[in-house]
């Protein structure tokens, strides 16, 4: 239904502000950044480069909070780049690389960590400590492991046996196996959700980039944590755990985030008759989509309803958007007094 849905160009586009916006935020919020929605978004619409330049945008904050946005909506350019390119092996199947994790685990700790450290694995020992207690709740493997461990897990994941598995298994088993073995000292978390995320952009799951995983990773933080631990903590060995527990977490996330954006697009069917009737993708402003949710929602508006719909905005604006699109032929009057209603053309 997300796929198919004719939905106007700015729609799209205003939904994959949305899910940028919302991978930025909670990507790093998980990882214990301060900054507010309202903050990151100034940095991701922005187009942040710099801390300077957060505060000139108004985002007064910690330097690592800042840097941390900034680099995640790197990755997620990256990403999207990616996802049109390719790196392509002989056959047209891409393939996935060493090269392409270290380069994106550079992109997550950018500026954030000494230079030489960045997109390398880790040469120490770490451990993982409740953040209270200090209890160690999981210890990796050890440094001399990782570049075998991921070796293995890179020719299962490309291989033709790891490819009989659905893509939405490999992506969350593919956030797994970096969580669990932790190959960075730094980024773990960000890089896991980003190439499982890469995975699935290249395996025919990108719904056109609309979701974010990272919202409901981090409003179930308990659930998301507490069964990647769980899994974990099953045996010493990486290959004799059973991901169940995870997996059904991450499927959780992703039907959970896809029945949310499959509503918001029922809710814009209005946009696919508007197409069929007018043989053509109607262009609305933002204030007009919002005027347009109200009323695919409710069925018509009068003036004194649009004032609360468009608090921030004078009634002659108002006047002039209804205007547009009674010119349009997406909405009629009703009436001629100020009690007048506006509602979709039939």
């Amino acid at each position: 239904m997300i796929e198919n849905a004719p939905l106007v160009p700015a729609w799209e586009a205003k939904f994959r502000d949305e899910a940028l916006l919302k991978a930025a935020h909670y990507g790093t919020a998980l990882e214990g950044n301060d900054l507010t929605l309202g903050e990151v978004k100034l940095i991701v619409e922005g187009g942040v480069e710099s801390v300077s330049q957060a505060e000139d945008a108004g985002v007064v904050a910690r330097e690592r909070d800042v840097q941390e946005v900034i680099n995640y909506r790197k990755v997620m350019g990256f990403l999207e780049r990616l996802e049109g390119e390719g790196l392509p092996g002989d056959s047209g199947v891409f393939y996935y690389t060493r090269e392409l994790l270290l380069e994106i685990q550079r992109l997550v700790v950018d500026r954030l960590v000494p230079g030489q450290e960045a997109g390398k694995y880790r040469e120490s020992q770490v451990v993982l400590k409740n953040s209270i207690t200090g209890e160690v709740g999981f210890r990796p493997p050890t440094f001399l492991e990782i570049p075998f461990l991921m070796d293995d897990f890179f020719r299962w994941l490309n291989s033709d046996f790891g490819r009989r598995e659905h893509p939405i298994l490999r992506a969350g088993i593919t956030h797994y196996v970096l969580a669990a073995v932790h190959p960075f000292g730094e980024g773990n978390g960000r890089t896991a959700r980003s190439l499982a995320t890469l995975v699935l952009f290249k395996e025919g799951y990108d719904i056109k980039r609309f979701f974010a995983l990272e919202e409901y990773f981090d409003k179930h933080s308990d659930d998301y944590f507490g069964s990647l631990m769980e899994v974990s903590n099953q045996s010493f060995r990486l290959e004799d755990r059973d991901l169940t527990p995870w997996l059904a977490t991450f499927t959780r996330a992703l039907a959970t985030e896809l029945t949310r954006i499959k509503e918001k697009v029922r809710e814009l069917s209005m946009d696919i008759k508007v197409k069929q009737k007018m043989g053509r993708q109607i262009a609305l402003s933002e204030r007009q989509m919002k005027i347009m949710e109200y009323l695919n929602s409710n069925g018509a508006i009068t003036m004194a309803e649009a004032r609360r719909v468009l608090p921030m905005v004078s009634e002659d604006t108002i006047l002039r958007e209804v205007r547009d699109l009674m010119k349009k032929r997406v909405v009629v009057k009703k009436g001629s007094t100020k009690a007048a209603k506006y509602v979709i053309k039939k």
